[in-house]
């Protein structure tokens, strides 16, 4: 999912402080917020949400309340809704600091706390990185492709070590978000497969040598078209491209949202079959005027990934449903309204 790139200012000081304020108030006199176990991904069906903008949108003076009006911090809220897995992205150098790996680890903390389990989307990029955008990072433009792939390696080392370093360790990781056409282009289109699986294995490499049991997701948008998954997967299986899981994202509309969960269980399946790997939905969303549409499709998605994929299917991830209506300059998917979860988030319970 792409939205504009309208951010509201950050300093640095202030993500310093949030990362060693964060959990100080767990009543155990430590530093590490980490005082409930996290989710146990094996055999557990993730039922998650991106929430990268939370931080932001805290800033900004945004508040969340349960069913009673009673003011709750999102993760936390989200929790009460079923929510057992959080997804955060991470950009290389963003202009406002958002995203950045010291506002990943905020978060990141704020949700192993929680005892929830935690997805890490590397976008490779210091913005949205999508179908139609994977731009190279500022500071590696001039790079060559060895450079490009220890540039990947070095940046995620560096989140995964701050991860390791605080106690939080991902159950996921995607290499690269959306890369139906490669990512870090333009070397690392699927076009030149060679650079395109190695700055994925780069990626893999990174991730085992600090998390060996990190599950590796390579991410596609329009789970509901096959061909883009065999383009991108025969790419990799070519070039020797190393992965645990693939991704998939889902965006329907409201009157047609059947056609599409049938078709992209029906691609889980094939996809699984082809390359013998399970799938995570990592994206999802429906308009905010459609809660009982959107509540009706996740429900039926969910039904259907758990029951009709001989299990391959491992989870599904509402992409930013905190996000108030017409957020970042139009993001329209989310499932809040006036900081209260609406019907479409009952499908998790």
């Amino acid at each position: 999912m792409k939205i504009s790139k309208l951010f509201f200012p950050i300093a640095a000081a202030i993500l310093l402080a949030a990362v060693g304020s964060c959990g100080k108030d767990n009543g155990n006199g430590t530093d590490n917020p980490v005082t409930k176990e996290p989710v146990d991904s094996a055999g557990i069906f993730a039922k998650g949400a991106d929430v990268s903008w939370v931080t932001e949108l805290e800033k900004e003076g945004n508040e969340f309340y349960d069913s009673t009006g009673t003011r709750t911090e999102c993760m936390a809220l989200l929790k009460e809704y079923g929510v057992n897995s959080i997804r955060l992205r991470v950009w290389v150098n963003p202009s406002e600091g958002w995203n950045n790996t010291g506002d990943v680890l905020v978060k990141a903390r704020r949700a192993a706390a929680l005892g929830l389990a935690v997805m890490i989307d590397f976008h490779y990029s210091d913005t949205w990185a999508d179908p139609a955008n994977q731009e190279t990072p500022s500071a590696w433009k001039s790079y060559d492709i060895t450079q490009l792939e220890q540039a990947v390696t070095d940046h995620t080392q560096e989140m995964m070590n701050l991860l390791k370093t605080y106690g939080v360790p991902p159950k996921w990781v995607q290499v690269g978000n959306e890369t139906r056409g490669g990512m870090l282009y333009p070397l690392g289109a699927y076009t030149n497969g060679e650079n395109y699986a190695g700055l994925v294995n780069a990626g893999y490499d990174a991730v085992k040598s600090v998390f060996p049991d990190a599950k590796v997701i390579i991410h596609i948008d329009s789970g509901d078209k096959l061909y883009l998954y065999t383009r991108i997967f025969n790419a990799l299986k070519t070039y020797g491209g190393k992965y645990d899981m693939i991704g998939m994202s889902l965006y329907p509309d409201a009157d047609s949202w059947q056609t599409s969960v049938n078709s992209c269980i029906s691609n889980i399946n094939t996809v699984y079959k082809t390359y013998g790997k399970p799938v995570m939905i990592c994206e999802v969303g429906m308009d905010y005027d459609k809660a009982e549409a959107c509540k009706a499709f996740l429900e039926d998605l969910r039904f259907k990934a758990e029951n009709n994929t001989g299990g391959e299917c491992k989870g599904i991830f509402y992409w930013e449903p905190e996000a108030p209506a017409g957020y970042n300059g139009g993001y329209n998917k989310g499932c809040f309204a006036g900081g209260k979860p609406t019907a479409a988030l009952n499908a998790f319970k």
